[in-house]
């Protein structure tokens, strides 16, 4: 039985120091908030640490792409405009 905790002990240290988490951190859900900014960044095609003006420039471009009056509909735009705001929200106050 010592054995299996050493052995569990050893693996869990290893995952630390290779994965950079515990093992039962990978057990944790993300909240709702950040599937959501990770999907707004995935929407848009921006980086993780992207500033105002590459979100602006990224909406821009998918606005081009998704607008009616192209082909797209409303509720893309919609989709495309909540996911600007969202990823603004996120960015740290410039003041």
């Amino acid at each position: 039985m010592i054995r299996f905790l050493v052995i569990g002990a050893i693996i869990c240290v290893g995952c630390k120091l290779l994965f950079g988490r515990w093992p039962w951190q990978y057990l944790k859900a993300t909240s709702t908030r950040q599937q959501a900014v990770f999907r707004a960044r995935k929407l848009l095609g921006v980086r993780a640490n992207a500033q105002h003006g590459e979100i602006l420039e990224a909406h821009k471009r998918l606005i081009t792409m998704i607008h009616p009056d192209r082909g797209g509909t409303n509720e893309q735009v919609h989709e495309a405009n909540a996911a600007r705001d969202l990823l603004m929200d996120e960015l740290p106050d410039q003041n």
